[in-house]
C-alpha cells in the first residue's frame, strides 16, 4: 500500500517535471526562433490600449507562458522603453493569451493518444537542429519542447488516477461550501506559486477533472487560484528594479487577486454562465467547460478594467512611491535580475540602456571641464562635480559588469550572446577609463588655471578648448553609433580619429617644446603638455569603444 503512493507521488512529480520542461524548452525555442523579434514587437507598443491586449495575447499565445511575457513587460517599463500604461494592457493581453493553454490540452489532451503524436513530433524537432543553413534549427526546440509537453501530459493522466482516499478528500472540500471554493482558491495560488506555471496548474486541473477526482466548482476555484499565482515572476523580476516596475508587477497582482474576488462574488452565476455557453452537463465534457470558465474570467476582467487604465496607472503611483534609495548620490542597478527562462536579448536591452546613462554622466564630466575656462571662477565647484560624477560611474562599472556576467552564464546564452556581453563589457570598461581620464585632466586643469599667469585668451588655453571640443564631437558621435548602429565606414573614420588624435598631440608637444625653448615659463608649459597628454589618452578611449560595437 505505502509502495503504491509512493510510487504515484513519484510518478506524479516526474511527469509534472517532464510537463514544465517541455513548456520551458517550448518558450526557449519560440524565443529563439523569433530572436529578437519578440522583444521589438512589445518595444514598440503603441499608446493604443487594444493594441496592447492584443501583442499580450499573441506572445503570451506563443512562448505559452504568461510569467515571461510579465516578465519582458516588467523589464522593459524597468529599462524605460515602455511606460507605466502602456504596460497594463500587454498584462492584460497576457492573461487572455495564457488561456491557449487550457484550450490545447482540453481539445488534444484527452481525445487521442498524445504520447503517440509526441514521439512524431519530438524526432520532427530533433531533425530540425541540424538545418543550420536554412536557419530553421532555433525552432527544432520549439517542436521538441511541444511534444515533450504532450509526453509529460500522457503520463499526467496516468499518474493522477487517485485512490478512493484521494478523491474521497476533494469530495470534502467541494462539499464544503464557500469554504471549500476558498480552499480550493488557496491550493491554485499556492501551487501555480510554486511550480511557477499556470499553464502547467490548468493542465493538471484539466486532468484531475477529467479522471473525475475534481468537481466542477472545485475545478473552477483552483483554476481561478491559479491566476493569483502566477504573478509570482512578476513580483521577483521586481526586486531591485525601478520604482515604476515594480509598480507594473503591483498593477499585475491586484488586477489577478481583484478579478478572482469579483468572481468569487458571483461564482455561481459565473458557473452558470458558462454551463450556458458549453451545451449538456458539466459531468460529461468538464474539460471544456473549464477552458471556458479560464477564457470567460480573463476577458470580462479585462473588459472591466480596460477603461480605468490610466487610473489604475495613478493609483499604483500612489500606492507605490518612488523610494529614496532610487533619490541618493549613489549608483543601484535597476535591471531585472537574470533569470534563466528569458531570452539574453532580453538583458541586451536592459542593459544598453544603463550603458547609455553611464555615457552620459561621462559627457557631464567632460561638459563640466570645457566650461571650466571660461567659468574659471567655478573650477571649485566644477571640481566637485566630477569628483561626484567620477565615484557614481565606478559604482556603474563594477554593477554593469557583474550583470553582464552573469548573463552570459545563462544557459540559453549561446556564443554570439556570450561574445556580445563580452563587448558590452569592454565598452563600460573604455567608459569607466574616460571617466578616469577626464577626471586626471579635471586635476590637472585645476592647477593651470590656479596659476597667477593664467588668461582665458591664451594661445596655449584656446589650443587645449580646441582640442577638448574636438574629442567631445567624436565622443557624441560615438554615443549615437552606440543608440543606433555603427557601419562599416563609421568604424573606419574612428581610425581616422585616432590617427588625427596622434597628429594633433605631436604638433601641440612640437610648438610646446618651441615655447620652451624660447623662454617662456616652464612650469605652465608642463601643466600645458600635462593636459595634451591626458586628453589624447581621452580620445583613445573613446577610440577604442568603437572596436567593440
Amino acid at each position: 500500500m505505502v509502495l503504491n503512493i509512493l510510487g504515484q507521488i513519484i510518478g506524479f512529480v516526474g511527469s509534472l517535471c517532464l510537463l514544465l520542461f517541455g513548456m520551458n524548452m517550448l518558450s526557449d525555442g519560440i524565443q529563439k526562433g523569433a530572436g529578437s523579434g519578440l522583444q521589438k514587437l512589445v518595444s514598440k507598443i503603441t499608446k493604443n490600449r487594444l493594441f496592447a491586449i492584443l501583442t499580450g495575447i499573441g506572445v503570451t499565445a506563443l512562448i505559452q507562458s504568461s510569467g515571461a511575457t510579465t516578465v519582458m513587460v516588467v523589464s522593459f517599463v524597468n529599462a524605460e522603453i515602455l511606460s507605466l500604461e502602456q504596460a497594463i494592457g500587454v498584462i492584460f493581453g497576457a492573461n487572455i493569451g495564457t488561456t491557449v493553454t487550457a484550450w490545447i490540452v482540453s481539445m488534444f489532451g484527452f481525445n487521442f493518444s498524445v504520447s503517440a503524436a509526441a514521439i512524431p513530433i519530438f524526432g520532427f524537432g530533433f531533425v530540425l537542429k541540424y538545418f543550420k543553413k536554412f536557419k530553421i534549427h532555433n525552432f527544432a526546440e520549439c517542436f521538441m519542447g511541444f511534444a515533450l509537453l504532450f509526453m509529460g501530459l500522457g503520463l499526467l493522466k496516468e499518474s493522477l488516477t487517485l485512490g478512493p482516499a484521494a478523491t474521497k478528500a476533494f469530495t470534502m472540500i467541494s462539499e464544503l461550501g464557500i469554504w471549500g471554493i476558498v480552499i480550493g482558491v488557496l491550493i491554485g495560488a499556492i501551487i501555480t506559486a510554486l511550480i511557477h506555471s499556470s499553464s502547467a496548474m490548468t493542465a493538471i486541473v484539466l486532468t484531475m477533472a477529467a479522471n473525475g477526482s475534481l468537481s466542477w466548482a472545485l475545478s473552477a476555484a483552483i483554476v481561478l487560484g491559479s491566476n493569483i499565482g502566477s504573478t509570482i515572476d512578476a513580483v521577483m523580476s521586481s526586486f531591485g528594479a525601478t520604482t515604476n516596475a515594480k509598480r507594473t508587477a503591483f498593477v499585475h497582482v491586484a488586477f489577478n487577486v481583484t478579478g478572482t474576488l469579483l468572481a468569487l462574488i458571483v461564482f455561481k452565476p459565473f458557473l452558470a454562465l458558462v454551463d450556458l455557453i458549453i451545451p449538456g452537463a458539466p459531468a460529461d465534457n468538464i474539460t471544456t467547460h473549464i477552458a471556458m470558465l479560464h477564457t470567460i474570467f480573463n476577458l470580462c476582467a479585462t473588459l472591466v478594467f480596460i477603461p480605468f487604465t490610466n487610473q489604475i496607472a495613478r493609483l499604483a503611483k500612489k500606492l507605490v512611491p518612488e523610494s529614496q534609495k532610487e533619490k541618493d548620490e549613489h549608483y543601484h542597478m535597476p535591471a531585472i535580475i537574470p533569470h534563466s527562462r528569458m531570452s539574453s536579448d532580453l538583458y541586451t536591452v536592459q542593459i544598453q540602456v544603463e550603458i547609455s546613462k553611464m555615457a552620459a554622466k561621462v559627457m557631464e564630466m567632460y561638459d563640466e571641464i570645457c566650461s571650466s575656462f571660461s567659468n574659471s571662477d567655478k573650477i571649485e565647484e566644477s571640481n566637485e562635480t566630477i569628483n561626484r560624477l567620477e565615484n557614481y560611474i565606478d559604482e556603474m562599472c563594477v554593477a554593469i559588469n557583474d550583470f553582464l556576467q552573469k548573463c552570459s552564464r545563462l544557459p540559453n546564452a549561446n556564443a554570439n550572446d556570450r561574445l556580445h556581453f563580452s563587448k558590452l563589457i569592454h565598452i563600460t570598461d573604455s567608459l569607466e577609463n574616460l571617466s578616469d581620464e577626464t577626471w586626471s585632466i579635471m586635476h590637472t586643469v585645476k592647477k593651470y588655471i590656479a596659476n597667477e599667469a593664467y588668461n582665458q585668451d591664451d594661445e596655449r588655453t584656446k589650443e587645449i578648448t580646441d582640442y577638448l571640443e574636438l574629442i567631445r564631437v567624436f565622443f557624441e558621435q560615438v554615443c549615437m553609433y552606440f543608440t543606433v548602429g555603427i557601419t562599416k565606414e563609421q568604424r573606419d573614420s574612428g581610425e581616422k580619429f585616432r590617427e588625427k588624435n596622434d597628429e594633433i598631440k605631436h604638433n601641440l608637444n612640437q610648438a610646446s617644446r618651441k615655447r620652451i625653448e624660447a623662454g617662456i615659463e616652464v612650469s605652465k608649459e608642463l601643466l600645458y603638455v600635462d593636459i595634451i597628454r591626458k586628453i589624447e589618452r581621452a580620445g583613445y578611449s573613446i577610440w577604442s569603444i568603437t572596436q567593440s560595437m
